[in-house]
């Protein structure tokens, strides 16, 4: 995602820039050792493979490479509508400071991103080597068209994580604030700010799923092709073999638990920010005693209570799917499914 901040407080792309351009050259690069060792691996599925784990074996790693070639399509071609959604930032942090007179917060995010930034790269390599030492076939060599492939795929998952965790900060913030200041003095002009507030988080959370929809609607495809093949192969084995805890299933069963794990943390965390963004703001309307306010407020608060059940907060990508634990509910009924 090779965008970068162009004057202060905003986020800008360019088809020319310098990161578009360190971009194409890594793009380049990496695809020569993506061909290389995707030729080598199309080989041995199709000359070499002669038993039905080494199909399977053969078939993952494939799978593998195919994040590499989407790249151009699911990062930079929503590089637009990603400075959209950040760009989006300036603007409610500037309406939060306006409306609630503080600065909105997001403690340890610096430190945050460092230390998942430094695991993502450390769990790819651990990863990558577990595979080779687990599985025939998947040579030292083979681990190095693997590397940024991983760790992008670990990185999306992070940058989910962190977009979500904002998210969830920024609706708690919200909450909290609208509380002290309706404990203070409930009336009518707080509550109607503090909805026009909410609501223009609620936006945020629908934007963060528009401008990353093509992304992580591959990145859950492949994750969920990824354990259904996984899963396949580990079962297969068991049927065919008994329970042995072989190298070759304990494998498939890493490489499994590996994609169930990160997809796992991409649903908990949408739903975890949905649920924060309207839980707090609900039960803090809810709690006002309606006789003891004048009939603007009342009428404010009935609104905001429209608001909040006619403008669920969740993240749908463009319609595609909503992003919640259900997706993860469905990945484990379709491996059922095909397991029988």
């Amino acid at each position: 995602m090779p965008v970068q901040r162009g004057q202060i407080g905003r986020i800008t792309f360019s088809w020319t820039s310098i990161p578009m351009l360190y971009a194409y050259v890594f793009y380049v690069v990496t695809s020569v050792l993506v061909v290389l060792v995707g030729y080598e691996r199309f080989d041995i599925l199709l000359n070499k493979s002669k038993k039905f784990d080494e199909y399977i074996y053969s078939i993952i790693f494939i799978i593998y490479l195919i994040p590499h070639f989407w790249v151009p399509f699911v990062g930079w071609g929503v590089a637009y509508e990603v400075c959209d959604y950040k760009n989006s930032w300036g603007t409610f942090q500037l309406h939060y400071y306006k409306i609630t007179g503080k600065n909105l917060q997001f403690p340890l995010l610096s430190t945050l991103i460092i230390v998942i930034s430094l695991g993502c790269l450390i769990l790819a390599v651990v990863f990558l080597l577990t595979l080779s030492a687990l599985l025939d076939g998947f040579t030292l060599y083979h681990t190095t068209a693997y590397l940024h492939i991983i760790t992008m795929i670990n990185m999306n998952c992070a940058l989910w994580y962190i977009n979500c965790r904002a998210i969830g900060n920024a609706s708690t913030a919200l909450a909290e604030s609208f509380q002290n200041d309706i404990e203070h003095n409930c009336c009518a002009y707080i509550v109607a700010h503090y909805r026009v507030l909410w609501l223009s988080l609620s936006e945020l959370l629908q934007k963060l799923g528009n401008a990353y929809a093509r992304t992580y609607s591959t990145y859950s495809l492949f994750m969920m092709t990824n354990i259904t093949v996984a899963v396949y192969g580990f079962t297969s084995e068991i049927v065919d073999h008994g329970i042995r805890f072989s190298f070759k299933e304990i494998g498939l069963l890493v490489d499994a638990t590996y994609c169930l794990l990160l997809l796992f943390v991409f649903c908990d965390c949408s739903h975890q920010a949905s649920l924060r963004i309207s839980k707090k703001v609900r039960v803090s309307l809810m709690q006002v005693n309606l006789t003891t306010v004048d009939p603007a407020t009342r009428k404010e608060i009935e609104l905001f209570l429209t608001a909040i059940q006619m403008n669920p907060p969740k993240v749908s990508l463009k319609g595609y799917t909503v992003v919640n634990r259900e997706l993860i509910t469905a990945v484990q009924t379709t491996n059922s499914h095909t397991n029988v």
